[in-house]
């Protein structure tokens, strides 16, 4: 029996348009449907009549499924991981699967598709030639550390963030690269209340402690 595919499928992060018509059949065609939360997953597949097979995989339960989603694959059964919105394995589970699938020799297709990071460096205005991600930053313990070390990074850095942390991240990156240094921050990409706030650290910080900020987040930062 040949093996069969995992396939990483992109979902939309805000508009359920930017699906692509390629994930749409994938998803239509494999034998399970992995999914970081089942509920959140279910109105996307309901959106595109997909009926399939559904089960969780997220960052609590991944080590003790990746074993079975291996041997169901290794039995000759596709399939398909999802996150909640963007592309599993960028600060969403998928890593450990991929890994172990790889590792098997079991084929991996990674299909094309949204990511917050790529819409966010762009609108910047900054360089896009040279960048690092460095997702979302430890929520205690290093995150001054981390900040500390970019301070002489010369590509333009990228982050996640938290609503709620917003403001304590711009003010630690204040501290870490001088309240000068220009950002832009990109607020509910491809949502209908989308947002780039650009200036200085020190500008927006002031922005976000005067307006509070709500949805999902990405903290652009321009190197030296």
């Amino acid at each position: 029996m040949a093996t069969g595919i995992l396939y990483i499928v992109p979902t939309p992060i805000g508009n359920l348009a930017d699906m692509t018509y390629r994930a749409v059949e994938v998803l239509k065609s494999v034998d399970l449907i992995l999914a970081e939360d089942t509920r959140t997953s279910s109105v996307l597949l309901a959106h595109y009549d997909i009926h399939k097979p559904l089960q969780s995989h997220h960052k609590f339960n991944e080590h003790q499924k990746v074993q079975m989603v291996k041997d169901r694959i290794v039995a000759g059964e596709s399939v398909a991981l999802i996150s909640d919105a963007g592309t599993p394995g960028i600060s969403d589970p998928g890593f450990l699967l991929v890994r172990t699938c790889v590792e098997e020799g079991i084929r991996v297709q990674t299909l094309p598709g949204a990511t917050a990071l790529i819409p966010a460096l762009v609108d910047s205005g900054f360089p896009c030639d040279k960048f690092c991600f460095e997702g979302f930053l430890p929520q205690k313990k290093g995150r001054q550390t981390i900040l500390n070390s970019l301070a002489q990074e010369h590509r333009t850095m990228i982050f996640y963030e938290s609503p709620f942390r917003v403001v304590k991240t711009l003010t630690q990156m204040t501290e870490a690269f001088g309240a000068q240094r220009e950002c832009a921050v990109a607020r509910e990409i491809s949502k209908k209340f989308e947002q780039v706030v650009r200036g200085t650290l020190a500008s927006v910080a002031e922005h976000f402690t005067a307006n509070e900020p709500k949805g999902e987040i990405v903290i652009v930062v321009k190197g030296l």
